[in-house]
């Protein structure tokens, strides 16, 4: 029987995002650098994103990461993130998943009670700590790259809102346009996820218009892709809590509280001077999951006052299997349809 290719893939969810990692099918793509192997894949290799993450092989709720060789020899292994999108340079969900896939498929030894070892991301090295206890990944925090902040309060025109709508825009791993949900009358509730979707997209699209934020040490990444919705910062039994929802082009929700997104409010956080060095708080997701953030140390990056970032999350592994494209199958890199794909 013709088979065609076939890809090894862990499924895994992080605090309910699906994350799934291409561990066999793909060996490697030329590049010097993990941003330079992303770009090949977006320019000359972009079909295999379509495969796995379109219908009918994907969904609109999930996310890929391919692990490939390391380019820096100061890490343990390399991986790409895909979306539906994009190739984002780091994404945290992705990178407490492909850690947890790692370590727990045995591709990196695993040392308990503590393993660390770092990641080699399109957007830099990334320090993991991971907490082990009998051959399950019970935590992984990560050191992401420094977070800053571009912009606070920014007016931004929405077409159909009768006044600006203010948004504040910090890099993460991410560039993201945070705004208040309490700001346009939205309550972070999965009821409410197909609204806050139409909302957010549209926000986003006029942030995209009237910004264009360049990260100071890589030119190639600018502007805006995310757009974070956000309810204040609370204190209560459980120390320092906010919830939030990320809109993951085309047109669905983050389930998890979103990594990067974590990073960028640390920054905001920080900046706004409610969250200091040492200090961490609680990030919620629509679906109820948490991350932990907390502000590690400060540096700059360019001319921004940035932070160094950690954020902490568990994932766990859900499947064991193989997708096929066999050489006859009419989709060779999937189709999408509008009742569950938002379409321009």
């Amino acid at each position: 029987m013709a088979i065609g290719r076939t890809f090894n893939v862990v499924g895994i969810h992080c605090a309910g995002e699906v994350c799934d990692v291409v561990t066999g099918g793909v060996l490697d793509v030329p590049g010097r650098t993990m941003f330079e192997k992303m770009n090949y894949f977006w320019q000359k290799s972009d079909h295999l994103r379509n495969l796995l993450l379109n219908e009918p092989r994907g969904s609109s709720a999930m996310c890929c990461n391919v692990i490939l060789p390391k380019c820096n020899p100061k890490a343990d292994a390399g991986f790409i993130i895909m979306e539906h999108e994009e190739y984002p340079a780091m994404s945290g969900a992705n990178t407490i998943a492909t850690s947890t896939v790692l370590l727990e498929t045995g591709m990196v030894p695993m040392q308990e009670p503590t393993t660390k070892m770092i990641l080699d991301a399109p957007a830099g090295l990334v320090t993991i700590t991971a907490d082990c206890e009998a051959g399950k990944v019970k935590a992984v925090e990560f050191e992401n790259v420094p977070a800053f902040v571009y912009g606070l309060d920014l007016d931004i025109q929405v077409p159909g809102f009768d006044s600006p709508v203010k948004v504040d825009i910090a890099w993460g791993g991410m560039w993201y346009a945070l705004a208040d949900a309490t700001s346009p009358g939205l309550s972070l509730q999965p009821a409410n996820g197909r609204e806050l979707v139409d909302i957010g997209e549209r926000i986003k699209r006029a942030v995209q218009a009237q910004t264009n934020p360049v990260h100071p040490d890589n030119p190639a990444i600018h502007g805006v892709t995310v757009l974070e919705f956000t309810e204040p910062l609370i204190i209560n039994e459980a120390g320092k809590v906010a919830t939030n929802t990320v809109v993951v082009s085309p047109g669905r929700l983050d389930r998890s509280p979103c990594g990067t997104g974590t990073c960028a409010r640390l920054a905001v956080l920080h900046k706004r001077g409610q969250l200091g060095v040492g200090e961490s708080f609680m990030h919620r997701s629509i679906i109820g999951t948490n991350f932990r953030g907390t502000v590690k140390s400060e540096t700059k990056i360019g001319e921004y006052d940035a932070i160094v970032p950690a954020v902490k999350g568990t994932a766990w592994i859900t499947a064991f299997k193989q997708v096929i494209l066999h050489p006859t199958d009419p989709f060779p890199e999937g189709f999408r349809v509008g009742d569950k794909w938002l379409l321009s």
